[in-house]
């Protein structure tokens, strides 16, 4: 689990939490018809606003935020080089045991290609374009909680008018003013909670989750490139080590 993201969205619930308590209490918070006004009117929304694909997986996109997918990537620098070194010592036909238990599926089929003889060009444009395509998936993917967190917006909103709307009908009758009034309040505090502690946070990490695997396929392409080309090792992993922070670049020749 990602401790940055678990401990932001429980630090924002305990202090929201702890606010309310030191109020009035949490219940007067707990108002049924705003939740089926704002988070359920939102929902609804995103259901018209994508395809039903996208929204079954919904909860996976969210649990990405949470467990995201990890890359160690100065052991995969690490083994481009290997792969180097022993592609320029026993040529490149050498590395097909170790591309077959590449567990890697996006080294592996770099790594195939290179050992087939495929034009570096071809290489290169085919994993660039499954690196930007796979890109733009997890940007669409984060999309849908950019969207839900204006649609929760726009719902509070909505669910405050109709709150006015009732109390402004009942302005004679005093004891209608207190809920009507809560609902109009309350649909925008969920609006709200929604768009700042859920739906703009999940998107913006998923990009960031988006990007970093980019990153690595970048680097990857690079490697089987040079691999393919027959540079020098030292020279490989010179250029692979710009990925990492100053602080963590470590080559495995000194």
């Amino acid at each position: 689990m990602d401790l940055g993201s678990v401990a932001g969205i429980s630090l924002s619930l305990i202090l929201l939490g702890t606010a309310m308590a030191l109020g009035v209490g949490i219940a007067p918070y707990l108002d049924v018809p705003s939740i089926l006004i704002t988070v359920g009117g939102s929902i609804t929304s995103l259901l018209i606003a994508y395809k039903m694909e996208s929204m079954k997986k919904f909860f996976t996109y969210f649990m990405i935020a949470f467990k995201p997918q990890t890359f160690d990537v100065p052991g995969l620098i690490k083994k481009l080089v290997d792969y180097s070194t022993q592609a320029r010592r026993d040529g490149i036909l050498s590395l097909e045991q170790q591309s077959n238990q590449e567990e890697n599926e996006f080294l592996k089929r770099g790594l195939n290609m290179a050992i087939d003889g495929a034009e570096p060009d071809s290489i290169r444009d085919l994993l660039e374009t499954d690196m930007d395509r796979t890109l733009e998936r997890h940007k669409d993917n984060a999309g849908i909680f950019d969207t839900w967190a204006a649609f929760a917006g726009s719902y509070g909103m909505l669910g405050t008018l109709i709150g006015l709307v009732a109390m402004l009908l009942n302005m004679s009758d005093p004891a209608s003013i207190g809920p009507a009034m809560a609902v109009a309040l309350l649909t925008t505090f969920y609006g709200s909670f929604v768009g700042n502690v859920v739906g703009s946070p999940i998107a913006n990490i998923l990009k960031v989750r988006a990007a970093d695997e980019a990153l690595v396929k970048l680097l990857i392409i690079e490697g089987i490139m040079s691999i393919q080309a027959g540079d020098n090792p030292r020279a490989l992993e010179a250029k692979l080590l710009t990925f990492l922070p100053p602080n963590q670049r470590v080559s495995q020749f000194e």
